[in-house]
């Protein structure tokens, strides 16, 4: 049975916390989950995502995949914010490759930088920008080992509680190892939330992908229940759910699996 690597949160968020915890000025519970659930916020987050899935392909393998998602906002103008945001994946998985195989180490990071306005109109806002794939796998099975670039984008509306919007992105490969397959695909995660003003929350999102050099489509629904709360002085957002499979080719779409996030937040 695999084991998630949490052994590795424990050096990363003690160095996260040196790093960059100051004191900030208090926010409400609402207000901060508000902005967590808004992709493009001037909030600085560090979530750690941990995604694990079971049943997978034809030896019933497990996957364990915690990723860790530094969201960075900076003032470009008095109007206009550049979000930052990276997305990197640390893997371990089983009876994946074959039977009885083990994989294990980084897999390819995704960067992507949204131009968003500063102020939402009537509750809506957008961001959009370049999105970029890194080669950075530490092993064959774990990554494309190709450079890709494309598009982002991300829309959403806010009132009386709820969030609902989308984000998209397309890459193409334009660089990396010739032997190995070029990438065409387009990401979309619809999502909707609704927070209290305790902080608490639900929500759900759906996370489709296709593949258009291979010609398959996947998707996975992921209903959540959420909420803020402090650990000691720092400020956290918690949130757990199932994951759902709702399509994909049977050599790689799991049975069933779940997720569980942390989040430190660190408002202005």
């Amino acid at each position: 049975m695999q084991k998630p690597l949490f052994g590795l949160l424990i050096p990363m968020l003690f160095i996260t916390q040196l790093s960059i915890a100051q004191e900030k000025k208090a926010e409400s519970a609402e207000e901060l989950a508000k902005k967590l659930a808004n992709p493009v916020s001037s909030l600085i987050s560090l979530p750690f995502q941990v995604n694990t899935d079971y049943g997978i392909g034809r030896f019933n393998g497990s996957r364990n995949i915690i990723n860790v998602q530094p969201v960075v906002p900076i003032s470009i103008s008095p109007k206009w914010n550049l979000i930052t945001r990276v997305v990197l994946p640390i893997i371990s998985q089983f009876d994946i490759t074959g039977e009885k195989t083990h994989q294990s180490g980084l897999s390819d990071v995704l960067a992507t930088a949204f131009f968003s306005p500063k102020e939402a109109k009537n509750g809506l806002t957008w961001g959009a920008g370049p999105a970029i794939l890194i080669p950075t796998a530490t092993n064959n099975f774990l990554g494309t080992k190709k450079w890709a670039v494309g598009p982002s984008a991300v829309a959403l509306k806010q009132a009386n509680g709820w969030t609902y919007g989308g984000l998209i992105n397309q890459l193409w490969s334009f660089a990396g190892d010739k032997s190995r397959a070029d990438v065409s695909q387009l990401y979309l995660q619809p999502f909707i939330a609704y927070n209290w003003k305790s902080g608490a929350g639900i929500g759900g999102s759906m996370e489709l992908t296709q593949n258009w050099k291979t010609s398959t489509f996947s998707g996975i629904f992921v209903p959540t229940v959420s909420g803020v709360t402090k650990l000691g002085k720092q400020t956290v957002s918690l949130a757990a759910g199932p994951r759902i499979p709702i399509a994909g080719p049977s050599s790689s779409r799991p049975n069933f699996g779940w997720r569980a996030a942390v989040v430190f937040v660190f408002p202005k």
